[in-house]
């Protein structure tokens, strides 16, 4: 990305889980509720499963079943589903234990800068999520600054696949080359993307640990949400 790029963008798409928010708190904190509520609504299969057995279930699952391994709500299900059968309590109530799940998965703690940057960057560019993940952008806080979301579930791929980034760009109606995107991982995000035709910012946060990798260079890098408005021109205020 250089500045004579810039007056090129007309759309940003951002990645969810670890550009706007920490996600292993968030799903730790979501695994405590959920094995919480198995104790009382399911106490052999919570006795059977700690968080980190019904973790390993998940994985399992995402190992065993490649045709649903896109989809972490279908992964999680199904997981919990297994468990429960496994351990004689009803497999009905792996929806309701989900739900459980779901809900305090979106129980997010934002980066710092995330709520104020948002706000700058919307009021210049149309924002679209791109994930691979199942968070709901419309549950959370900032739902209303975006225009749309696409979920590796709903769409059927995930990043780095080059028609997750171009059906972002379709329902924008705009060709790669206007569309920035902006996400943590190298492979799914700033390769993925930049294979696809848009542009990128690779977010490193501070604490990053260094990445020995000979594709990362002379990629564009930006530390935050706020540094990248600032690069973007956009005025604080």
């Amino acid at each position: 990305m250089t500045p004579e790029s810039i007056p090129l963008i007309k759309a940003i798409t951002l990645d969810l889980d670890d550009t706007l928010w920490p996600i292993a708190p968030a799903i730790y904190r979501a695994e405590l509720a959920l094995h919480a509520w198995l104790t009382v609504q399911a106490p052999k299969t919570a006795q059977a499963f700690d968080v980190a057995a019904l973790r390993a279930k998940r994985d399992e699952v995402a190992l065993k079943r490649p045709d649903i391994a896109h989809d972490f709500t279908q992964v999680r299900h199904e997981s919990l589903r297994l468990a429960l059968l496994e351990s004689g309590d009803d497999p009905a109530l792996s929806r309701e234990a989900f739900e459980v799940f779901f809900a305090a998965r979106h129980e997010l703690e934002l980066y710092p800068e995330v709520e104020d940057a948002i706000r700058r960057l919307a009021s210049r560019y149309p924002l679209m999520a791109l994930s691979n993940g199942n968070a709901d952008i419309a549950r959370t806080m900032l739902g209303p600054w975006f225009r749309g979301a696409i979920s590796a579930r709903a769409f059927g791929v995930g990043k780095p696949d080059a028609r997750i980034f171009h059906e972002a760009c379709r329902r924008l109606s705009l060709e790669p080359v206007q569309v920035l995107h902006v996400g943590d991982d190298l492979e799914l995000d700033v390769l993925g993307a930049r294979n696809a035709g848009l542009h990128t910012f690779w977010l490193r946060r501070e604490g990053c640990e260094p990445m020995d990798d000979a594709r990362s260079a002379g990629l564009a890098t930006v530390s935050c949400l706020r540094t990248l408005a600032d690069r973007l021109g956009i005025p604080a205020g």
